[in-house]
């Protein structure tokens, strides 16, 4: 069974363009909104705000019992690399990129995670004409390259999105992660695979996912929810009871396991302890309800091809 966590950065101020519903807080507040959240395993942290000091951290984490699935690098902060991180056509902050990103790795290695995750979302463009994407996934790979040699012990996984802030994000789909990954050829980095992305991309989630595991590259999971028109982060389950049940039973064969999911789900003006108790509350549902597969059954359907009975059997479960 994958453990559960928390991104650090749902527990914190929580705004959109138009209002806030929560305020800021600093990473001793947040690790203990955490502990109080029902069934949750642990936290990802973000870096650089969660490690202002990395020893209080440290020992927050062991007052609380919490376990840390992933550091979450951003690469996207007010007032620094505006046009792109790893894509910058700066040569200086292309290294300031790959320095800061080795510090967030050796944090992960201390912390006993050995795992980054990152949303590129300011890597892209907004009007035609305005980059030159050879450039683009050349300093991408140029920069991620560096960084991954810092530590092949450590999984750098790239979470891909559409779009936002960016109207087309780079790296928008698995199809994408994964091809630039394997032209890479860097083998420690891979995806994280958002469900809610997934969606938004108007991908077939378990298909993404077994996309990314035959490139070798399926690292880490994120699961949230949405209507398909924007990435909402709204509870698991909350419009795709169904891809979610395909989606857990797909990563079980592909041996996701053992392993943490991970949680960006928008809170707003609901108490975030209430929202993140049912966020575990429903996976752990969602999990029973995938449980409940006959697989010797399921595999048999999927060779039949036949949707009528899938639809019958599944509604049978419940």
């Amino acid at each position: 069974m994958n453990k559960l966590a928390i991104i650090t950065a749902f527990l914190g101020g929580v705004r959109n363009r138009y209002m806030v519903y929560h305020p800021e807080r600093d990473i001793a507040e947040k690790l203990d909104l955490a502990s109080k959240v029902t069934g949750c395993d642990g936290v990802e942290l973000c870096y650089p705000a969660d490690f202002s000091d990395p020893q209080e951290t440290k020992a927050l984490l062991v007052r609380y019992n919490l376990g840390v699935s992933a550091v979450n690098f951003r690469s996207r902060r007010t007032g620094q690399w505006l046009r792109g991180a790893f894509t910058s056509e700066v040569p200086s902050e292309r290294q300031e990129v790959v320095d800061d990103l080795r510090q967030a790795m050796d944090f992960a290695v201390e912390l006993g995670c050995n795992r980054i995750t990152t949303c590129p979302l300011n890597e892209g463009v907004d009007v035609p004409f305005e980059a030159d994407f050879e450039k683009m996934y050349d300093y991408a790979a140029e920069t991620l390259s560096e960084a991954c040699r810092h530590n092949r012990e450590v999984k750098v996984c790239l979470e891909y999105k559409q779009n936002d802030p960016r109207a087309r994000v780079l790296f928008g789909n698995a199809g994408e992660i994964a091809s630039f990954c394997l032209w890479a050829g860097i083998d420690n980095l891979g995806a994280t695979f958002d469900i809610g992305h997934s969606l938004l991309a108007r991908e077939n989630p378990a298909q993404a996912a077994v996309l990314l595991a035959i490139a070798n590259r399926l690292f880490y999971v994120h699961l949230n929810d949405n209507d398909g028109f924007w990435d909402w982060d709204m509870i698991p389950g909350t419009y795709h009871l169904w891809e979610f049940v395909e989606l857990f039973y797909t990563l079980w064969k592909l041996g996701y396991d053992n392993d943490w999911y991970a949680f960006d789900v928008f809170s707003k003006e609901v108490d975030q302890v209430e929202t993140f108790g049912v966020v575990m509350a429903m996976t752990r549902k969602l999990e029973e309800i995938t449980e409940r597969l006959d697989p010797a059954e399921v595999e048999k359907l999927l060779a039949e091809r036949n949707p009528a009975r899938s639809v019958r059997y599944l509604y049978s479960l419940i």
